[in-house]
């Protein structure tokens, strides 16, 4: 099975970006990690480690903060607590899971690899680096441990896999939609313009983009809910939404799916409805 990878880097507005890239069987997957002010966000994936490497011993980090514990995103740090003896920080929801060796399908071991267990610390509200204070703004919904990190000086916000891309079409089975549109409208609330999001990069216009993204998930779960409330099923309200068959499905055996941003909604949905 032919595994292709790429690492390329730039810096913009101080901010020195990573992006590896791993393609098989035509699915392409990529993944950023940011470094500045002392500070690195994400360590990319296991699988990058040896393209990550040199990017790393580039740096001048003093800290590595995690956005979230997926693979993707956590895959380098026992490399960077062991050889490069820096402290990691990461939402206390997940530190116990990432002690241990992980557990998740073949697919996403043979794209980014098998993260190795490491030893993370509390983040906290705020931390600092060298010239700032940050916020950490906690945004679950992709993942249940999910921050955002703002940096107060400079306006810039990191968003882990909070955009990804502005019209979400596939999302992980676990994935809340509902719980999602709640972390796009806390980030908003904080005065920010750049984003950096570990899959899409860099937005220079960053706030309009993450605006765009909630607009268009509110309209998708009124959508839904009004298909649903017209008596039809999920599997009917997907192919009529979602008519396209993306790679990744297949794939990941249906761990992505959009049915599962159906689901998501008419779960929360049916829940307040029975509430009411």
């Amino acid at each position: 099975m032919l595994v292709k990878k790429n690492f390329q880097q730039q810096a913009i507005n101080a901010v020195q970006i990573g992006n590896g890239a791993v393609s098989l069987q035509g699915v392409k997957l990529n993944v950023h990690c940011f470094s500045v002010d002392g500070v690195l966000i994400d360590t990319g994936a296991k699988s990058l480690e040896k393209e990550f490497i040199p990017f790393f011993k580039q740096q001048d980090i003093d800290q590595v903060v995690i956005t979230h514990f997926h693979e993707d995103h956590t895959g380098c740090a026992a490399f960077l607590q062991k050889e490069l003896e820096l402290p990691v920080y990461m939402n206390d929801v997940m530190l116990e899971y990432c002690k241990k060796k992980p557990d998740y399908p073949m697919y996403r071991k043979l794209f980014w690899g098998k993260r190795r267990p490491f030893h993370a610390n509390a983040i906290g509200n705020t931390f600092s680096s060298r010239n700032a204070i940050w916020d950490v703004i906690e945004t679950p919904g992709h993942a249940i441990d999910h921050l955002a990190f703002l940096n107060r000086e400079t306006g810039q916000l990191f968003t882990g896999d909070l955009y990804c891309q502005e019209k979400t079409k596939v999302v992980l089975r676990e994935e809340s939609i509902p719980t999602i549109i709640e972390s796009l409208k806390r980030v908003l609330t904080y005065e920010f313009e750049e984003v950096f999001c570990c899959h899409a990069g860099y937005l220079k216009d960053g706030r309009a983009a993450l605006q765009r993204k909630l607009e268009h998930l509110l309209d998708l779960q009124g959508k839904i809910i009004k298909h649903y409330e017209d008596g039809m099923s999920p599997n009917q309200i997907s192919k009529a939404l979602f008519p396209k068959k993306y790679p990744i499905i297949l794939f990941s055996s249906g761990e992505w799916d959009s049915l599962h941003i159906i689901n998501s909604i008419l779960k929360e949905h049916i829940k307040n409805s029975m509430s009411a």
